[in-house]
């Protein structure tokens, strides 16, 4: 069965106040107007009006570096590149989002929805609700999810080199 996380606002707020998660004074909450001149128009359409980018349109679909994929709207980070995989579908794809550090509740929410008879599973972001993809469970090991991610949803920060990479990179 899917996991469901249903935002109840009050709950929690301690513990998931450093993941930005669901504490009134983590959560970025921002008029229409404001989210449209922070955003690109394709960035809004997708993330605040739940739309999709056409397939394989995605910069992010071949950046293979080490790094970590945050949400556009409100930097908070939601997958590793450890977890990416080629799904073939033509959208980044991860097979598990992270997770808060002090209560392991994932910075990705679920949002099950019902269209014409059949289950859909939205994924939001949990700081600002921004609407990423949806989340099929025909994924690979060790989840058996595929996290399907509007790439103009993220960005991408890539991970410090070490001082041997540099080396490597520099000769």
């Amino acid at each position: 069965m899917p996991e469901i996380i249903f935002q109840i606002p009050g709950l929690c707020l301690v513990f998931l106040s450093c993941c930005g998660a669901l504490g009134p004074d983590d959560r970025v909450n921002l008029t229409r107007e404001e989210w449209k001149e922070r955003l690109t128009e394709e960035q809004y359409r997708v993330t605040r009006l739940r739309g999709t980018e056409r397939s394989f349109t995605s910069e992010l679909l071949d950046v293979h570096e080490d790094g970590t994929y945050k949400c556009v709207c409100c930097d908070l980070e939601l997958f590793g590149s450890e977890t990416k995989f080629n799904s073939g579908t033509g959208w980044p794809s991860f097979y598990e989002s992270l997770k808060c550090p002090i209560d392991g509740s994932d910075n990705v929410e679920l949002i099950k929805h019902m269209h014409f008879g059949r289950t859909n599973i939205e994924t939001r972001c949990r700081r600002c609700g921004a609407h990423l993809g949806h989340r099929f469970d025909d994924g690979p090991p060790p989840t058996g999810h595929r996290y399907c991610i509007n790439g103009v949803a993220l960005t991408f920060e890539a991970s410090p080199k070490t001082d041997t990479e540099q080396e490597i990179e520099d000769n």
